[in-house]
């Protein structure tokens, strides 16, 4: 986890920003002078930030969640997979044009156990969020994932997918080479995979590029995540010519954990430490492994085409609407 003074701060994260300048400031001051005994005062500082992080996470609105997703300091896929896994073992390539960057995955052990853990991967810097293609995957990229899940159901494992994306790599050259077909197929066989599919949103779950490794038989959410067919930004730029009115746009798309919760779009919400998951890159990861492994012993033991049966069931009740 970065610490100050290189951590970045949201605009309403100010506060604690604030707090961490009285602490640096009372440190030094204890420094000039020895004899002056502080660290009551720095404890208490440190005790404050925690309220404040605390009283911040209890009075988020919607678009500020989707800026905590969004924190540069958050942690990502592949921070996930090495904190909450042994044994990572990462697999390259769709078999058909390259390897895409944006997809990452691969065998790793879960509590002893073996499973196929895939997801999308930012970027930490400037360099490595080119390099990833800011976690937008390209067709080669869905292909990939789903010959790994194709793997993992050759050797009966499980199947693990963390989400974190703004969608798709929606360029010419992805479309040429088949994007919406990608989606779309991988859509279809996660529907008919024989092993187990756990699903997590962990940062971005925008729209198809979510949606590509986002069929399983257990969704979850992390609680500062949002998970809809588009993004705030674009909602306001279609129907107000502007991205001034994002914020009434998060209001209005009900993209929150809590929503999707009350939707019955997933199955559980993964609680994250005071502030958001960037505080605390252990506990969070602590958090997600906890409810993961919970998922799994649901579904684990059912039989391949009762799982098959469930997940056609569970997809087909998604939704409702009134008649006027």
């Amino acid at each position: 986890m970065p610490e100050y003074p290189n951590r970045q701060f949201l605009d309403f994260e100010q506060p604690i920003k604030d707090l961490y300048e009285q602490i640096d400031a009372t440190k030094k001051l204890a420094e000039k002078n020895p004899k002056i005994d502080l660290s009551a005062t720095i404890k208490q500082l440190e005790q404050t930030i925690v309220d404040k992080r605390k009283a911040i996470t209890e009075s988020l609105s919607p678009w500020q969640r989707v800026q905590l997703s969004r924190h540069p300091d958050r942690p990502y896929t592949l921070k996930y997979v090495h904190l909450m896994f042994d044994k990572f073992v990462e697999l390259h390539g769709d078999r058909n044009v390259k390897d895409d960057k944006a997809m990452v995955g691969g065998f790793a052990e879960l509590n002893g156990q073996t499973v196929m853990v895939i997801g999308q991967q930012k970027g930490s810097n400037t360099k490595a969020r080119q390099l990833r293609n800011f976690g937008m995957a390209n067709p080669e990229g869905y292909r990939k994932a789903l010959r790994l899940m194709k793997l993992a159901e050759k050797f009966n494992k499980p199947v693990i997918c963390l989400i974190d994306t703004p969608g798709a790599f929606p360029g010419l050259e992805a479309e040429e080479r088949g994007q919406g077909e990608a989606i779309a197929r991988n859509i279809y066989e996660m529907v008919r995979l024989q092993v187990p599919i756990i699903v997590c949103i962990i940062g971005e779950g925008a729209s198809g590029g979510a949606l590509g490794i986002g069929v399983g038989d257990k969704t979850l959410m992390m609680e500062n995540t949002w998970y809809t067919v588009i993004s705030p930004e674009s909602c306001s730029s279609i129907l107000w010519r502007s991205w001034d009115k994002k914020e009434v746009a998060a209001e209005q798309l009900k993209l929150t954990s809590l929503d999707m919760k009350g939707f019955g779009l997933i199955d559980e919400i993964v609680p994250e430490p005071y502030g958001g998951a960037h505080w605390d890159y252990v506990a969070a990861a602590a958090s997600l492994k906890k409810k993961i492994t919970e998922a799994l012993g649901e579904v684990k033991d059912i039989a391949p085409s009762t799982r098959v049966e469930n997940r056609i069931e569970k997809y087909s009740k998604m939704g409702f609407w009134e008649e006027a």
